[in-house]
């Protein structure tokens, strides 16, 4: 199937979301952010970030629903107008026709669609929010899921290290190689292919991790790093740029090991990262080496934790994964 138009769309819409989170974080100030009720905090650029894609999509593809991280709700508060204003204000300098608090808000809310529809995207408006707030790592991630697979993945990375500087753009396309673009400039339309790497034994591996504690279990992951011979330091990095990383054989392992046997990981979080690594040349499967299952709705309600690897030791290492765990 060719998928053009998609890809080109999705490219797209993420360099505008990623000039706009660049944009605000160049003049980022504490104020502008609130909380979630699990204290993760939400930025003028997540929502506007949101608020961006989804324009672009629904002018593209009406008809395609949209799975994502936000909603407007707390936006809505009277006592956010200061933060919906600097929304909407970031919105307009990548939407034309000054849309106003309606329509931003409405935008917003495209996120909310339901999840189990035959085609929908699944976006990340900001991956790594702590990252953003620090200056460091985070990613725009969108996906495209047709059928409960994934078939497209584009990941905006606007602080990650490129040949022509700093910011770049990767996409995955089911059936095709990966490639990295300049995720600035508009006239890069065909990029260039990146490969994982080919080493042969975990032990050569440099794995890559979260920056935050909370989002991985980081002492099973130093157990499982010594029981495959690694003694590099972990690449501590956040958001989806660690499957960036992979992909671009930067590293050759990322561990995200659930912190509790409850815990769902939700699908903007891995959708787009997982095909680019696969279209690299790598694999991604849960801890246990099952196949992600994204048909079960917004989180991987039928996975636990995340493990991709440059493909060729992805079996030695679910096996060091195994182990370990079982002997917590």
């Amino acid at each position: 199937m060719d998928r053009n138009f998609d890809l080109k769309a999705a490219i797209s819409s993420v360099r505008a979301a990623s000039r706009a989170c660049r944009d605000v974080q160049q003049r980022l100030v504490s104020a502008d952010s609130l909380e979630k009720k699990d204290k993760s905090p939400v930025t003028v650029a997540d929502f506007a970030s949101q608020a961006i894609v989804c324009a672009r999509l629904e002018a593209e593809y009406p008809n395609d629903p949209l799975v994502g991280e936000e909603d407007s709700a707390a936006l809505r508060e009277d006592e956010q107008s200061k933060l919906l204003n600097a929304v909407v204000q970031t919105v307009g300098s990548e939407i034309r026709g000054n849309p106003d608090e309606d329509q931003v808000l409405g935008w917003i809310d495209r996120g909310n669609a339901d999840a189990s529809t035959l085609r929908y995207w699944t976006l990340d408006p900001i991956d790594g929010t702590k990252g953003f707030l620090r200056g460091e790592q985070y990613a725009v991630a969108l996906g495209l899921i047709e059928d409960g697979e994934v078939v497209l993945g584009v990941l905006g990375c606007p602080n990650f290290p490129a040949n022509d500087g700093i910011g770049a753009l990767f996409a995955g396309v089911k059936g095709q190689q990966a490639r990295a673009y300049a995720l600035w400039d508009e006239s890069d339309d065909t990029g260039a292919e990146v490969h994982v790497s080919r080493i042969a034994s975990a032990a050569e591996a440099r794995f890559c991790e979260s920056v935050e504690s909370a989002h991985s279990d980081q002492s099973t992951s130093a157990q499982i790093a010594r029981a495959l011979g690694i003694t590099d330091a972990p690449f501590r990095i956040d958001s989806q740029c660690k499957y960036a990383a992979v992909a671009r054989n930067d590293a050759s392992i990322y561990l995200r090991l659930p912190i509790r046997a409850d815990y769902e990981e939700k699908i903007w979080d891995h959708a787009a990262g997982k095909i680019v690594v696969e279209c690299a040349g790598g694999r991604v499967t849960d801890a246990d080496g099952h196949p992600l299952d994204f048909s079960r709705g917004r989180t991987l309600a039928a996975n636990s934790g995340v493990v991709a690897t440059s493909g060729r030791i992805h079996d030695e290492v679910i096996d060091a994964v195994r182990r370990v765990r079982g002997m917590a």
